[in-house]
């Protein structure tokens, strides 16, 4: 437990560490292409405002002279501040919404840039950074502290531009000289599905490596399991072994101490004596032999394909065959009753491998339980199967047991290995069986509720 919880750990700091570079590398490529996107379109229009000339602020131009000239005999008569800077306020919100109503570069850069085959449709905003108002003397309306930045002027405490988003593009910065006038303005440019346009970029890197941490995460699983199966298989073939040698140290112990008993001289001069032991190592000496045949032919199983030796049999009748010779077996010692709606119906069985299934699951249910076992035999037709059902009053079988119990040497833990005997074989030899009729065999259980086997064969 202590090894696959330290494997485990350590596949998932292994992913989780990947997928952290993983993500540092995207985000880094990430803003590689942003700035690769921005780099991109001011230089497009760098050569858009070469070839445009200053066509594109002509309405702006005329439109902002006309309002300078006003404005330049108005602020001469304003002696008071506070009227000063209204009117400061006054003549920067104007000349900011001329230039965003009035310019006409918009549409010309929209169409450059789709004659450069890229995307034409964005949206638009133009702030200005310096704005002044100039005759014999110069007043500074606006100046923004970017603007006093680029100029080395220092902080001035002027207030900054507008905001504009994360996504905004500043691609131009141009100055536009008047009669009474002069100001610098950053033209934006604001693509609403930017974040697309970067992901078409990063989309092929992005694929790689979502690819590379999928196969990783998929081999530490695949690994994962392998391991835990090796773990599951090793444990099995451990308990197999153990059991085994349990199963084989009893009937030849019985063997050796009845061997002893009869070189005793007591027990050679009383015939019944002698009679009882030799039928006891008879006995012994055929369970032995039973367990050793089970394993060789499930070890030839392994090695051929399984043969059936088939022949038409009336099922009913052949079902109360099978279980009154096991109750004989059995001595009558467990609450054994029978219904069968088979309806006459003659089916292709193998007789000796049949009988050995059903012979599996009445033992089982005999063996396994803690108290008078009280055991029921169902037969019916359904659906052209035929349909076998023991149910037994049983220990029961846990849910995470039923999902092996067919395995080769399983056994469900009881707390004791050797409190209830066998090699883990029974159940896989059924299943085994039932497949090689074309059929299948399911069970259903809780724990201290007994368990119900069902055997479905198609006839």
């Amino acid at each position: 437990m202590q090894k696959r919880n330290t494997v485990l750990t350590l596949g998932i700091l292994a992913i989780l560490f990947i997928i952290a570079a993983q993500v540092i590398i995207l985000r880094g490529l990430w803003k590689q292409q942003n700035e690769m996107l921005t780099l991109r379109y001011r230089s497009l229009t760098q050569d858009a405002v070469r070839r445009a000339g200053p066509v594109a602020h002509d309405t702006v131009w005329l439109i902002l002279n006309k309002y300078s000239e006003k404005v330049v005999g108005e602020l001469a008569g304003i002696k008071d501040k506070q009227k000063l800077e209204e009117k400061k306020k006054e003549i920067f919100e104007y000349f900011t919404a001329v230039l965003n109503r009035e310019q006409d570069f918009t549409s010309y850069l929209s169409s450059y840039f789709e004659e450069q085959g890229f995307e034409k449709n964005f949206n638009f905003r133009i702030v200005i950074t310096n704005l002044e108002i100039t005759n014999s003397d110069t007043l500074v309306v606006y100046r923004s502290e970017s603007f006093l930045n680029r100029r080395g002027m220092g902080q001035g405490g002027i207030s900054a531009p507008p905001e504009t988003s994360k996504s905004s593009i500043s691609v131009l910065r141009q100055r536009l000289i008047g009669n009474y006038y002069a100001f610098y303005f950053e033209y934006y440019i604001d693509f609403s599905d930017k974040q697309k346009l970067i992901l078409r970029e990063t989309a092929v890197s992005l694929l790689i490596s979502l690819l590379s941490i999928l196969v990783v995460v998929i081999i530490f699983l695949i690994t994962y399991r392998n391991l835990m199966e090796e773990k599951r298989l090793s444990n099995l073939k451990t308990d197999f072994i153990n059991n085994m040698t349990h199963e084989l140290k009893t009937p030849l112990a019985t063997i050796t101490v009845a061997g002893k008993t009869l070189e005793m001289e007591q027990i050679r001069t009383d015939e019944m004596k002698i009679l009882e032991t030799a039928k006891l190592i008879g006995k012994q000496s055929i369970h032995l032999n039973q367990l050793i045949n089970m394993i060789l032919e499930i070890s030839m199983w392994e090695r051929t394909e399984f043969q059936l030796d088939k022949k038409k049999v009336d099922i009913a009748e052949f079902m109360n065959d099978i279980v009154n010779s096991f109750k004989t077996g059995y001595g009558n010692a467990a609450d054994l009753t029978e219904k069968y709606n088979f309806n006459g119906l003659k089916a292709d069985v193998d007789l000796v491998y049949f009988t050995t299934m059903i012979n599996n699951l009445l033992s089982n249910a005999v063996k396994y339980s803690d108290k008078d076992p009280v055991i029921s035999v169902e037969g019916f037709v359904e659906d052209k199967n035929i349909c076998i059902r023991v149910s037994d009053n049983g220990i029961g079988i846990s849910k995470m047991d039923q999902k092996h119990v067919f395995d080769k040497f399983y056994r469900a833990s009881s707390g004791n290995i050797h409190k209830y005997k066998g090699l883990g074989l029974g159940l896989y030899y059924v299943k085994k069986i039932v497949v090689a009729h074309g059929g299948d065999v399911t069970v259903t259980s809780k724990p201290g509720k007994g368990s119900i086997f069902t055997v479905t064969i198609p006839y």
